[in-house]
């Protein structure tokens, strides 16, 4: 495939990337999504848009975010060298507010006012809260129930900047529940608000939209690493969950030398019920308007799912990832929660990071690489920080001295 014309052809007119994406919607929701679309096709090439986006981007997130070389933890490992994108760095500490700074600017150009939107980690909920209050708007943010008592600090920050926390109690009371109480909150009172979705998911516009808004961390991460070395990475990864950070970090890269991988999370086990990689284990199956890869129930439905990163546990993936593995330009692999953990001390440990358990499961997947790797270097998105993380942790894990490297 030519990859120069990709953002042009991608997705077509009706949001499908190939066989996946689309608008599976309620009659009712059709006319707000047209709105929507409409209003983004207007306002995506206007100048004025683009450079207050910028501006945004700019006095308000600080970006660009650097990349970083991971040179004591690389030298532990081998010789392959390990670079990180340091999106932890952005405000509220993760990508989301790329997306949701987007997402903001246009509710403002549609007079809209409210945002609502879903939030597993947290991340999403409080760059979308941080949004909502840059903008003066609104907002209401739906939490499954087990992800506020995991992810306290960042319910805490939500209230502080004035958002609705919402608890979810229904079904498994995480991410895809909290999805779903979203989306019926959107339906009853889409006129006076607009749902801002979480990751590249969705129904269309809004993979290409966050695809879109994310595409800089990668466009940066790109031109910094040519800057400081000269050369392109063996390999590019991500994490992967909705996949908003690793679209994001990928486009830009799509027509280079480079390897492209994405990391699921595989929790405990291959056991369904035990993991949430739905791109090498699912099937395609459509769930919250959009066609792509799933995990499937013995019904067919969305399978239960865990992971221990509260932002990776959802039983299906953006569409334009699931696109981008059948086009095989993207390799997807999944690691554990042990190897999550492991790579969560062991960055803090030798480099001062700690890094979100969401990328934690990346920077372990670059591990893995640079012990198999003699030579060479591998560009990893950090997408988050990791205090919203240090609580669970410690109760869970202590303070990581078994995961100490033993010299």
């Amino acid at each position: 495939m030519d990859f120069r014309t990709y953002l042009r052809n991608h997705p077509d007119t009706n949001g499908f990337f190939g066989d996946y994406g689309g608008a599976y919607l309620p009659d009712e929701l059709k006319e707000p999504f047209a709105e929507i679309t409409e209003a983004y096709l207007t306002i995506c090439h206007s100048a004025q848009f683009i450079n207050e986006l910028r501006r945004i981007r700019r006095e308000f997130q600080g970006r660009p975010t650097p990349v970083y070389h991971c040179e004591r933890l690389s030298r532990k490992l081998g010789t392959c060298q390990i670079y990180l994108k340091r999106e932890d760095l952005n405000h509220t500490g993760a990508h989301k507010l790329n997306h949701c700074m987007g997402e903001g600017l246009l509710a403002k150009y549609m007079g809209k006012k409210k945002l609502i939107a879903e939030t597993g980690a947290g991340q999403h909920g409080v760059a979308l809260a941080t949004a909502a209050a840059f903008f003066g708007m609104e907002c209401d943010i739906y939490m499954g129930e087990v992800d506020i008592a995991k992810q306290a600090p960042n319910v805490t920050r939500m209230k502080i900047l004035g958002a609705n926390v919402i608890p979810v109690s229904r079904g498994l009371k995480t991410l895809k529940e909290a999805v779903d109480a979203a989306f019926e909150a959107y339906l009853n009172d889409y006129k006076n608000c607009i749902y801002c979705i979480g990751s590249a998911l969705g129904p269309h516009p809004f993979p290409m939209m966050v695809r879109d808004f994310q595409f800089v961390l990668g466009k940066e991460a790109r031109e910094q690493f040519l800057e400081m070395t000269g050369f392109f990475p063996e390999a590019v990864c991500a994490c992967v969950g909705g996949g908003s950070n690793s679209i994001g970090m990928f486009t830009p890269f799509l027509n280079d030398p480079v390897e492209l991988i994405g990391v699921e999370p595989l929790g405990r086990g291959t056991r369904l019920g035990e993991h949430a990689a739905s791109m090498m284990y699912g099937d395609n199956g459509v769930m919250h308007g959009f066609m792509s890869k799933m995990l499937k129930d013995a019904n067919g439905g969305p399978a239960p799912v865990y992971s221990i990163a509260s932002g990776l546990d959802y039983p299906s993936v953006g569409p334009e990832h699931a696109y981008l593995h059948d086009s095989e330009r993207v390799k997807y692999v999944a690691v554990t929660d042990e190897e999550t953990i492991d790579a969560f001390f062991k960055l803090s440990q030798c480099e001062g990071i700690i890094p979100a358990l969401e990328s934690a499961h990346a920077v372990a997947y670059a591990m893995k690489y640079a012990r198999q790797h003699k030579s060479g270097a591998i560009l990893v998105n950090l997408s988050g920080r990791g205090d919203k993380d240090v609580d669970y942790v410690v109760e869970h894990y202590g303070y990581g001295e078994k995961y100490r490297f033993q010299n």
